[in-house]
This record gives structure tokens, sequence and C-alpha cells, in this order.
């Protein structure tokens, strides 16, 4: 995928500009039009600078295909690229006005260096996950999106060329003075200076329409603006899930599978609807296969319980990675601890990837059990699991993933993974806290011993003995969190409703930008830089504690972690004790890095100038 964010505000885009004298001649020539100008342009110095920018713009589209931008047909064109100096004027007739457009980059160009003619690269397969991040128009420039697509930008079918929404393009209105609004830049536009640009197959995710459906970004923190950066600790509920929560409290709260009146039978259609939306979103086979608990933390305890003490015997290896989650270290410590098994620790490199030749090697016949993250929360590493599944199922090893991390990032499918178990956390994945998820493969559920007892797991009861329930509810003793299990459900339709492949091109591409912005900084190293990552970023910066960055950004309205992010070991690996973590949701855009990367120049121009003046 492309590296470069579609979104990037104007300033950004040029710092990361390459050389010109790197760019082939031909590369981008203005039009006889553009020369003339539109106020005053061919006659700046910026013309070769706009040009440089076109055309790092074209050769980073999505397909990741270059794009060759050439002059309409001039009588006699002007190149823009390598000018030394102002471009001189060329008198011609004005070009007839080209059709509406997107708005975007290419609108911007047109608005400051008049029209520019493109030939566009081969349009990607409608299959491709990718769904590049288009910006979004201002209120003023045109009517609301239209219902049921909320996330994307596009014509109707009807009005696409041919009649195809595969060859969409999201339009501003043929209206003179729209103001468009893309990064960190607003342009007043005339409707003849918007031209249609080439688009991708795929619609394109629109982050700004889907931070609208989040009502607590929209206030500020110390006179800032929010900007949550703190995805990995939980992220924020969309309007539909707190909806939902106050319908369920309002029209159907009950306890569940126990009476026969009418609240009751409506509490447990949603609990169970629930349920089934869960096991279609992590691909189970069957929602027997299904568990509510309280989050990862707690499905991993009771996998440790519940099968650990039933399976796990002295001199038997669980062999977990340096990356793990404390929750993922904690409760397989305590089972050896009682059983007098042993705990093995697959290594990391330097770039924080797992090292699958140590791994192979750890596997052995007293292996009983393999749990490992599918991301990393600490580093945003991902890890090869499928791959570290399969190895262990073939010496007839059980494995459990942890997905709290990855199930807001990226498109998960537990038979695909193979593994026995896995787990996640609702508040990671913008439904409430107290909610989560243990999937189990049904014959490993079905030969597990409860954990609990109580009510709602039991079958029959007597003073000698007791008959269970069958999974899931064996594994549910008690009343369940009902609400927030149903809210779930509201978290996972809306995130259906986006849909996660195009969640996870977008945030890739914002990462992208994110690692790029931060790098900037001098003196700031990024922990972590394995090949394949979600949007979690840690960094030190020389001579900055963590928390005073922390402090620091907070006061800017920008909310990050600083701290060990429950995560010591992997931290220690890369030898420091804590740091500073950005972590990136759907709703951010690379506005929000923007200014990240602004504050953390000036707490290093701070650090430097007191250093200077001590």
């Amino acid at each position: 995928m492309p590296s470069a964010c579609w979104r990037m505000s104007m300033s950004a885009i040029i710092t990361t500009m390459p050389d010109p004298a790197g760019l082939p001649a031909d590369a981008l020539t203005l039009s006889p039009s553009a020369a003339a100008g539109d106020a005053g342009f061919a006659g700046s110095p910026d013309a070769g600078l706009i040009a440089r920018l076109a055309n790092q713009f074209f050769q980073t589209l999505p397909n990741g295909q270059p794009a060759a931008v050439r002059a309409a047909p001039p009588p006699a064109a002007v190149s823009a690229v390598h000018a030394p100096g102002p471009v001189p004027a060329v008198p011609v007739a004005p070009a007839a006005a080209p059709p509406a457009g997107d708005g975007g980059l290419g609108s911007i160009l047109h608005s400051l260096g008049g029209a520019l003619s493109l030939v566009p690269p081969p349009v990607p397969s409608p299959a491709s996950p990718l769904a590049s991040p288009l910006p979004a128009a201002s209120p003023a420039a045109g009517p609301a999106l239209p219902a049921g697509q909320p996330y994307f930008l596009g014509r109707s079918p009807a009005s696409a060329p041919g009649g195809s929404a595969a060859t969409s393009a999201a339009t501003v209105p043929a209206a003179p003075g729209h103001l468009v609004d893309v990064g960190a830049l607003s342009v007043q536009l005339r409707a003849d200076q918007i031209p249609d640009l080439p688009l991708p197959a795929a619609p394109a995710f629109d982050p700004r329409a889907a931070r609208r459906d989040f009502p607590i970004l929209n206030q500020t923190v110390h006179g800032k603006p929010l900007i949550w950066l703190d995805n990995a600790a939980t992220t924020q509920k969309p309007q539909a899930v707190i909806d939902r929560l106050a319908r369920f409290y309002a029209e159907e709260n009950s306890n569940i599978h126990r009476a026969a009146h009418a609240l009751a039978a409506r509490a447990t259609d949603a609990y169970e609807d629930a349920r089934e939306k869960v096991r279609r979103f992590v691909g189970a086979a069957d929602t027997r296969e299904i568990v509510f608990v309280r989050g990862a933390t707690e499905a991993i305890n009771l996998v440790a319980k519940a099968w650990g003490h039933q399976f796990v015997r002295e001199g038997d290896e669980i062999v977990v990675t340096w990356l793990e989650h404390h929750a993922n270290i904690v409760p397989w410590q305590q089972l050896c601890a009682e059983t007098g098994a042993r705990l093995r620790v697959v290594p990391v490199d330097d770039d924080g990837q797992i090292r699958m030749d140590e791994y192979a090697r750890l596997l052995g016949p007293r292996t009983k059990l393999v749990s490992l993250t599918l991301v990393s929360n600490a580093l945003g590493t991902v890890t090869p699991a499928a791959e570290m599944v399969a190895m262990a199922r073939a010496a007839g090893i059980r494995t459990l993933v942890d997905g709290a991390q990855a199930v807001s990032h990226m498109p998960v499918n537990v038979q695909s993974l193979g593994c026995d178990f896995f787990v996640l956390s609702g508040h990671k994945m913008f439904a409430p806290t107290g909610i989560g998820v243990l999937y189990g493969r049904l014959d490993v559920l079905e030969g597990m011993r409860p954990w609990q007892g109580g009510g709602n797991m039991i079958a029959d009861v007597t003073f000698e003995k007791t008959a269970y329930q069958p999974a899931p509810m064996r594994f549910e003793a008690g009343t369940g969190n009902i609400a927030d299990a149903v809210g779930l459900g509201a978290a996972i339709a809306y995130l259906e409703r986006i849909g996660m492949p195009a969640i996870a091109a977008y945030e890739h591409h914002l990462l992208d930008y994110a690692t790029a912005g931060l790098l900037t900084v001098p003196g700031l190293r990024l922990i972590g830089t394995a090949r394949e990552k979600a949007g979690v970023l840690s960094f030190v910066l020389d001579g900055c504690k963590t928390e005073d960055i922390g402090r620091a950004l907070d006061r800017e309205g920008i909310a990050v972690r600083s701290g060990h992010h429950c995560a010591q070991p992997i931290l220690r690996r890369f030898g420091v004790e804590s740091t500073v973590r950005p972590s990136l949701a759907f709703y951010n855009t690379c506005e929000d890095i923007d200014a990240l990367t602004a504050a953390l120049h000036r707490v290093r121009a701070e650090l430097v100038r007191r250093g200077q003046r001590s």
C-alpha cells in the first residue's frame, strides 16, 4: 500500500517532497492557462513547488502505479518543473470549465496552478481492500452525504459515468464559492477550477464523517479541541452504541433466560442477537463458541483456571512471547506456580518482531499451550499468529490468541487463524467497558469444566451433585453484563457498516503518515519498528521524561498514554521503563498527527531553550 496520506496538510506534504532534481524533466508540465496563472500563480516562485507537489501526489495513488501528469495539448507548453525563476505568462484563451470533481488535492493544485490534464493509472481491482481517504468537503461545499453511506464519498451509481458505482467520484456542486477543507488547508474554489480526478474503484473512507458519530470528540480540553490518541487504552463510543444502551435500559431491561414475561423475552433476544453478531464478526462456526466475559483479561483467566487446571501438569510447558500484555503473562505464571509447569518465552528481534527460529525451537513434547498476542499493545507489532498457530497445532499443542488490540484495526477470522481460543475486549472496539468475549472451539469448550458456579450455568442442582449447562452457558455464571453485551452488538453493527477492510486500509495510511511525522522530531526514537504494524506508536524523546511529555501534550488537548502500558517485559527488552504511546483509530485524521508532531517539536525546542539557558 502507498505510504502517502491523501489528507496531508499542505505544509506536511511540502516538507516530505523529494528533491526536484530527482524528478524526470517531463514529469509534470503546466498548460498555457496554468502558465498564465490564476491570481499570478505562474509568476510566483511557488510554481515549481506546486509542480513537484503534484508529481509526488500522483506517484502515490492507491494502486501503487505511477500516474503520468502531462500538459493539455497547448500551442506552446511551458515546463514548470525545473524553471530557475518565474515562468513567463503565455496569453491563451481560457479553457472550458472541467466537470466538477472531488474537491481533493488535485482541485487545490488546480486552484493554485491552472488546469492540469491527467493521464490516470490503471483502475485497481474492485476486490482490492484499499479505500483511500479522500478529503471531505465542509458543510458549505454541498449537501450532506446520502443516508446509508455516511462514511464514503461518491456519486450515486446512476450519476457515475456509464452508470457504474465503480467509477464514482465525490462531487462538489457546480456553483461558485465552495470552501473545500483538506487537511490543514482551506481553499476557496470556483466551480470552473474543480477537475475530475481518477479515483480507485473502492469508495473512499471519510474519517470526518465517522468522527461526527462520536460526541465525546466534540469538546475542548484546556481550551484546545480534543485529539484522542489513546485508543490502545480504550476507544470512544459512537452515538449508535450510546443510544442502544439507553434504549435497552428504557425499554428492555430484564434478566434473561428465566422469566416468561415480555421484557425478559426482549432482553434475551437482544443478548443472544449480540452473541450472533460476535460470532459473525470473528468468523466463528457456532454461537455456542462465544462466551461473554468482562474482558480479554477475564477470558484468559477463564482458560487458565478452567482448561489449565484440568490439563496442565508438573513438567509441562506454556509458551508466550516477549510482546505480551501482563494479562497474557500473569495467569500463566500463576498456573505454573500452582501446577509445577514451566513458562517459556519466545524472544523478539531489535525491530520487535518474533524470532520464528526460536519459536520453533521452543515447541516440544512437553508444550501444552501457546498463548500469544495478535497485535502488541506496546509496540504495535502484528505477529505471524496464523503461522505460529499452525506450527503448534501440527505438534498437537493448544493455542490462544489475544486479539484485544487487533479487532479494532483489521478483519479477524478465528477459523482462518485456526486457534483453539481467541479473546477480545469490547471497550477497545468502540463498545462499552466491562464486556468481552472468549471464543473457544466447541469441542474444546465441551471438554472443559466450568470455572465459576452459580445461577444460569446449571441444568440441575441437588445437594449431592450439579449438572451443568452445555457451552457457552456453563461459563456464564450469574447475571451477566446484559446491557453492555447488547452495546457490543451495536458496536459490531457500526463497524460492519463501515467495513473492517476499509478501516484497515485507512489506518495503514495514517500509521505511515504518523511514523514519518514523528521521525521529523529531533531526538525522538521509536520503540518497535516491525515491518507489519497496527496503529500503535511508542517513542521516547532524548532528555525528556515520558510523563512530562504526556502532560505537555495534554495541555495541547492531545491525549496519549505515558507509562509501561502493562507490558513491562517488552519495554525492558528495549532498555526503557516507559514510553509515550500515541495510538490510532479510524476517527483520527492527519490533522491530528500534524498537531501531535508540531507539539512535540515545541516540547523539544523548549527543552533545548532551557538547556541553553542553564
